[in-house]
């Protein structure tokens, strides 16, 4: 396929208000899983082209209209959302498959009045479906002005193609979809496999008379295939929002004698009323939301995972020179480098605000101001000092605390930004908006983390951090245990600074600290985890991405590690926890002491006894450090890992985000 740069203005395709995809309350759109575009809240119903091309697809429920311009780009137009179930009725489509159309040429009408009765937004959602692909940029225009059909409101640049790509050897009918549907009951065994087939409103569900014969593998990597499962009797193919077109080609090539029209209504009925309402029960419930949250956080973090593993080991490799005494702590070279490799970690907050808002619709400049509040210089001088660190804002008590490298606190204001961001449209007239939503936006998220969150973060490290001191003080092993499984998962909730002073206390006056050897352990765990994904894992990004994020570990940071591989998949940070706990359990049994704020592989140094040298304590350090690389990394390579779960990540993650919102 010859590639060539192409420009290409998009109109709007109804008369409204414009919108950027984040503000879309559908996750569908709002996280870009659809690809650039824009929203429009119509003030009345005639839908325009907002490109011109050809018409390559009209949903059979009338709620989406496909376009392909000359030079390759794929436009989809959604008009409502949720608006799957009216069936159609709202909508009124003047145009046909192939239609030739240009922009501004009328396409639908649609009922504004009926939706909104049926209690479904009317937003009309513009999307470059092929945005990813072809690398294109979309430029918007000034957003929430009003705009009339046919108004020039965006500008499309990227690749574009002069033909449309190769199709396979085996090519099949000229609909959207045959090729699809060709391939899809070929590797199910081919019609004399299959008895029936019905649909629900994200999978195809096959009844076959021999599931074995189906060749899963290939039909799993099928473009336009996100997943393959079974159960209740079904081979089941998930296709998404498409699938009641992909249903459509395969019933037409297998013949309806295949179809039971009263068995696929029931299921869509079915499978639409449980994405419409909650069904995980109590634990259940607990569990999604806090798989939520870490999917939140993970994929803040994924943008800066590369820079961060990056500084992580530039970080390590200053501490050994200094270490070794080759460079000078007060030197200018020293002063340069470790600017470059703390300068993330220092202004991580801003940099989540802004990942972190796009994920969840909030606005990400003023989410990354939101993130500079919190590490305003002036915030971060109080909250080192016990004296300056307890105030009162308009006479509420406030503890400041340092929210530098932090990342949780950024990501509960990045879920509330959308939700303030809402309030505010209504109270705020249209024509004042662009000056006074983002400042009392950033006004109402900075008061929230700092006078509700910090405090609170505070109160429950403090809590936990007394409990582990009562803990080490009844028994060092047990401590190591507890602290060693613990101190990572605290970590990501931020509650992890109680202890940070008590290390720094404990080296300033007694001059070493058994702690702090305990929080070494946790970094090497984590490390050694990540070390296993890479050992064990065929795919060449997650390898990548997992030895850098080992090394970060090894070098003292962990963020690369935990963000980038672990918690994603879950089960790696189980068995490295595991793995870390008995670390701890190690370093409490043989009282490794620590002697410098410094720790993991890289640290070494750092558990030499002055005066003393090489000693008992050094090997020590060398007994339970290597001792949790071994098991942290055994571990998780024979119980926490394979590449099945990063299939099965990616597939589930489709998967929950389309039937969350019911096509």
């Amino acid at each position: 396929m010859a590639a060539k740069l192409v420009q290409t203005t998009v109109t709007a395709p109804v008369a409204g208000e414009l919108l950027p995809l984040s503000a879309i309350h559908d996750p569908v759109f709002s996280k870009g899983l659809m690809g650039k575009g824009f929203g429009i809240e119509p003030s009345d119903g005639k839908i325009v082209a907002p490109v011109s091309g050809e018409i390559t697809m009209i949903a059979t429920t009338k709620h989406a209209i496909g376009l392909k311009t000359i030079n390759g780009m794929e436009v989809l137009l959604h008009l409502g959302i949720d608006t799957v179930e009216l069936g159609g009725k709202p909508y009124q489509i003047l145009v046909k498959m192939g239609t030739k159309v240009t922009a501004g040429q009328e396409l639908a009408i649609m009922d504004l009045a009926g939706i909104k009765k049926a209690g479904k937004p009317v937003t009309v959602m513009t999307v470059i479906t092929n945005s990813a692909a072809n690398n294109y940029q979309l430029f918007l225009n000034e957003l929430d002005q009003l705009v009339e059909a046919g108004d020039s409101v965006a500008m499309v640049t990227g690749e574009g193609a002069d033909a449309m790509p190769a199709k396979p050897a085996t090519k099949v009918g000229k609909g959207k979809y045959d090729q699809l549907a060709h391939d899809i009951i070929e590797n199910v065994g081919g019609p004399e496999n299959v008895n029936s087939l019905i649909h629900c409103i994200t999978r195809l569900r096959f009844y076959l008379k021999d599931e074995s014969v189906a060749n899963t593998a290939v039909i799993s990597d099928l473009d336009g295939v996100i997943d393959v499962t079974k159960g209740s009797g079904q081979y089941q193919v998930v296709i998404g929002p498409a699938v009641n077109d992909v249903y459509d080609a395969v019933i037409g090539q297998l013949g309806p004698q295949f179809s039971d029209d009263a068995a696929t209504k029931k299921a869509v009925a079915e499978t639409s009323a449980a994405a419409n309402k909650p069904h995980y029960g109590f634990w259940g419930t607990i569990q999604h939301g806090f798989s939520g949250i870490i999917g939140v956080m993970t994929a803040s973090m994924i943008p800066v995972i590369g820079i961060l593993a990056g500084s992580g080991i530039l970080k390590g490799i200053l501490a050994a020179l200094t270490g070794f005494k080759v460079l000078s702590a007060t030197s200018g070279t020293y002063m340069v480098l470790n600017a470059i490799g703390d300068a993330t970690f220092y202004f991580l907050p801003v940099i989540l605000g802004f990942t972190a808002a796009k994920k969840l619709g909030s606005d990400p400049i003023v989410l990354a101001i939101v993130g500079g509040v919190l590490i305003y210089p002036q915030i971060i001088g109080a909250a080192g000092k016990a004296a300056t660190a307890q105030i009162a804002f308009f006479g509420i008590p406030t503890h400041l605390v340092s929210y530098s490298a932090s990342v949780f606190p950024i990501i509960v204001a990045a879920w509330l930004g959308a939700y303030v961001e809402k309030f505010l449209k209504k109270v705020v007239p249209l024509y004042l908006r662009s000056v006074f939503i983002p400042i009392l936006e950033a006004l109402i998220l900075s008061v929230i983390v700092l006078v509700g969150v910090g405090p609170v973060i505070t109160m429950i490290s403090k809590g936990l951090a007394d409990g582990i001191v009562s803990i080490y003080n009844f028994s060092p092993a047990l401590s190591g245990f507890v602290i060693g499984g613990l101190y990572q998962t605290m970590v990501i909730f931020g509650l992890h600074w109680g202890l940070i002073p008590i290390v720094i206390n404990d080296i300033a006056t007694n001059g070493h600290s058994y702690l702090n050897a305990i929080l070494s352990i946790t970094m090497v765990a984590q490390g050694g985890a990540v070390l296993a994904v890479f050992l064990k894992s065929k795919d060449k990004k997650l390898k990548e991405i997992s030895l850098a994020a080992a090394v970060s570990a090894f070098c003292g940071v962990t963020e690369p590690a935990l963000y980038g591989v672990n918690l994603k998949y879950k089960r790696v940070f189980v068995w490295a926890s595991i793995g870390s706990a008995f670390g701890g359990l190690i370093t409490g049994l043989l009282r490794v002491n620590n002697y410098a704020l410094s720790g993991s592989l890289i640290g070494f140094p750092a558990f030499i006894t002055p005066g003393v040298g090489i000693g008992s304590n050094f090997y020590g350090y060398l007994i339970s450090h290597y001792g949790t690389l071994l098991i942290s990394t055994v571990l998780v390579f024979l119980f926490g890992f394979s590449d099945k779960m990063l299939a099965k990540n990616k597939a589930k993650a489709k998967t929950d985000q389309l039937e969350s919102v019911t096509e």
